[in-house]
């Protein structure tokens, strides 16, 4: 959950809002960056034996996930994510989720 917070600085609109108003493209995004962080977690501490360890792990996979949300935003300058996502447009919704899942399993694999 800590991490899904940090996740929402990175964003100006407020994630929960936006899911209460039904904005199903920052749903698909959230679901992806929970799925994301759950495949970082689980490879990191399925390759690791000590809480110390995943731990670091588990940090350096996240934080590499923050980066590419940045490096995905810089790379796309004609496509502001986060006011595509506020308005709504499912497709960057999608398309950021599968970036995201993506990148974890690419995170991963460095991981192990």
């Amino acid at each position: 959950m800590i991490g899904m917070v940090v996740f929402s600085w990175l964003t100006p609109y407020n994630d929960l809002e936006e899911l209460k108003k039904g904005n199903t493209a920052v749903g698909l995004a959230m679901g992806g960056k929970f799925i994301a962080t759950g495949i970082i977690l689980g490879i990191a501490s399925y390759t690791n034996s000590s809480i110390p360890h995943l731990a670091f792990w588990f940090a350096v996979g996240y934080v590499c996930l923050l980066l590419a949300y940045w490096i995905f935003d810089i790379i796309t300058p004609g496509l502001k994510l986060s006011e595509h996502l506020e308005k709504g447009n499912v497709a960057v919704g999608a398309l950021l989720s599968m970036v995201y899942i993506g990148i974890s399993i690419s995170i991963s694999s460095l991981i192990i």
